[in-house]
């Protein structure tokens, strides 16, 4: 553990608390929200390093009185408290350890979360919006709030959805579950009662502001039409809905649609916002591929199947299949109403022990 990167950072901690409690920086609304973002990461380590110190006090009277102590009780007792606090003090390492791994800088952004309909027609666009309200119901038992951008629709419900929520809905990428979601069981289009296999795909796009991906408005379509509805008084009779293709017609095309307000400038202002974050996914994806393609060649590929979870409606059971043994099954009905928070932890700490693996082979395979 590098000790004055924690030292770095609990200073840091200081300092923040201190700005918080100035007049001036809450007269300044961008700069609080920015330390008390901050505040809040830094929070958890700060905890665990107060602790440890404290732990390290009581170790060492403890460690006195085992030395100085003649009674033989007593004595006892002071190596069972040696012992206990050794223990503690170890797990506390690795807890800070795994606090000190570099962290993902688009996890403080808003995200885009998009699903889409695979293999599986219909039931695919029903499933999909399941997963949409699962996300929607997660974000709400987190105090947060997903609010749907654009929504197509078929005659029997969702074909695909697009949201968007504070970065702290769905985790890093690893975490909510970026990737092929298969659900098997009986669609409500089936009458012989047979048990169907469906796909939708979850992406998760950090927002991204215009100016930091290269987007050249001249290489963007905008098209306006009036935007689709289920019928009824809430259907929009105003050419609103903004249709934004980038680069039309070439292996490069990306098209968005947005059709969520009733103002066309609304539609395009965030048309071209999820233009952005996708443009900065496919970047990103690329950049990866490189990297991962570099270092496979010094420790190896560590690739992950596509498919990250299956949803088993007969068996009342979810799968995530990037977990090991009984922490990768998880109860249907629990996770579908958007309980998350064991599946997002177990995910976490799978994601850290992975990159803890990572570096160790890295730092094996350097250069002496």
């Amino acid at each position: 553990m590098s000790s004055a990167r924690l030292s770095e950072l609990v200073s840091e901690f200081g300092m923040v608390e201190r700005a918080l409690g100035d007049p001036a920086v809450l007269a300044q609304p961008q700069e609080y929200t920015r330390l008390t973002r901050r505040h809040r990461e830094l929070t958890p380590l700060v905890t665990l390093y107060r602790e440890r110190e404290t732990l390290q006090a009581e170790l060492a009277g403890a460690r006195s009185l085992l030395q100085a102590e003649a009674d033989p009780e007593l004595r006892e007792l002071a190596g069972a408290e040696v012992q206990a606090l050794t223990a503690r003090l170890e797990e506390l390492e690795a807890e800070l350890e795994v606090l000190l791994l570099p962290t993902d800088p688009d996890d403080i952004r808003d995200v885009i979360l998009e699903l889409r309909a695979g293999a599986g027609g219909a039931e695919a666009g029903l499933f999909a919006m399941d997963l949409l309200r699962m996300y929607t119901r997660y974000a709400e038992g987190q105090g947060l709030t997903l609010n749907v951008l654009d929504a197509a629709e078929s005659d029997l419900g969702g074909k695909q959805g697009r949201g968007r929520s504070d970065r702290r809905l769905c985790l890093p990428r690893p975490e909510v579950g970026a990737g092929v979601h298969r659900v098997q069981r009986v669609p409500a289009t089936e009458s012989q009662g047979r048990i169907h296999t469906s796909t939708v795909t979850v992406a998760v796009l950090p927002q991204v502001e215009q100016s930091e991906v290269h987007l050249d408005l001249l290489e963007v379509r905008i098209d306006v039409f009036r935007s689709q509805g289920a019928g009824g008084q809430g259907v929009n009779t105003t050419d609103s809905a903004v249709r934004a293709v980038y680069r039309a017609g070439t292996p490069d095309e990306i098209m968005v649609v947005c059709q969520d307000g009733r103002s066309q400038i609304k539609n395009r202002e965030k048309a071209l916002q999820i233009l952005a974050a996708r443009l900065a996914e496919r970047e990103r994806v690329a950049r990866e591929a490189s990297e991962r393609s570099a270092r496979a060649s010094q420790i190896g590929t560590g690739d992950r199947s596509e498919k990250v979870r299956t949803y088993n409606y007969p068996q009342n059971r979810v799968t995530d299949h990037r977990l090991e043994g009984e922490s990768k099954n998880y109860a249907l009905e629990s996770v579908i109403a958007g309980d998350l928070a064991g599946l997002v932890g177990a995910l976490a700490r799978a994601e850290r022990e992975r990159q803890l693996l990572d570096m160790g082979q890295e730092d094996a395979h350097a250069p002496a």
